[in-house]
């Protein structure tokens, strides 16, 4: 056993870069690919198809590579790939759960107790707060800073340099799920342009699209579109001025 990983972790892959800590407890499947300076520590669960760069550090009690599965009740048909790519110096947070069919990018950090779903992409220095929930299918850019305890709907876009305050919540089902026939065309979630800035609690509706560096109101209800830097607020959403104007 190499210095630096626990003699009490379990380790199946043989593609560990140099310098690689491994602490106490860790369960590391078979192809699963690591960077060179990587730490990973105590009671993390790794699974097959993961990839670390190199300077990635998990903390403890994070799962990577979780398998998206369904028990017969969901109305979508999980779709995946076995790959979960994480860029080099990005640090995954204490009980984060991450799927498979997932890429994030370099120097990004995912807070505690995150959860990104599959068929999802993260672009570099982006920043998941605690708690965040990233449905599937969802696109999300680089230089993102999305704060504690929001909840990203499925089949949703974010562009570059966007700040979603905290307890921002979106959707992408205009019938609630009540409708008998799912048909997944009719299920998207807010498209969110470059440089949006969207404040705390406020809630995006389906099929929403937010325009390159709008300001959406704390607390606002967005149920239509927002044009380019314009200021919305209230509930329903209005709007305001343009950004310009100031």
């Amino acid at each position: 056993m190499s210095e630096g990983i626990s003699p009490l972790a379990v380790i199946q892959t043989a593609h560990l870069g140099q310098n690689v800590k491994i602490g106490e407890f860790c369960v590391i499947r078979s192809n699963v690919r690591i960077g060179d300076n990587v730490v990973i520590h105590p009671h993390v669960v790794i699974e097959s198809g993961v990839e670390l760069g190199d300077g990635v550090e998990v903390f403890p009690g994070a799962y990577l590579g979780k398998e998206p599965k369904s028990p017969g009740v969901l109305a979508r048909k999980p779709i995946f790939t076995r790959r979960l790519i994480i860029g080099a110096g990005s640090s995954i947070g204490p009980h984060c759960v991450l799927y498979l069919d997932l890429e994030i990018g370099e120097s990004c950090l995912i807070g505690d107790g995150a959860s990104i779903r599959e068929q999802t992409y993260i672009g570099s220095k982006t920043i998941i707060g605690r708690y965040v929930t990233v449905n599937y299918n969802t696109r999300i850019g680089s230089g993102v800073k999305i704060m504690d305890h929001s909840w990203l709907a499925g089949n949703m876009i974010i562009g570059d340099n966007v700040f979603i305050s905290g307890g921002v919540l979106t959707a992408n089902d205009n019938a609630i799920g009540l409708t008998a026939d799912y048909r997944e065309s009719d299920v998207v979630g807010p498209t969110i342009r470059d440089n949006v800035a969207i404040g705390v609690g406020a809630v995006i509706l389906p099929k929403v699209t937010i325009g390159k560096g709008a300001l959406v109101g704390a607390g606002a209800v967005v149920s239509r579109s927002v044009e380019p830097k314009a200021v919305v607020m209230g509930v329903p959403a209005k709007h305001k001025r343009y950004l310009e104007e100031e």
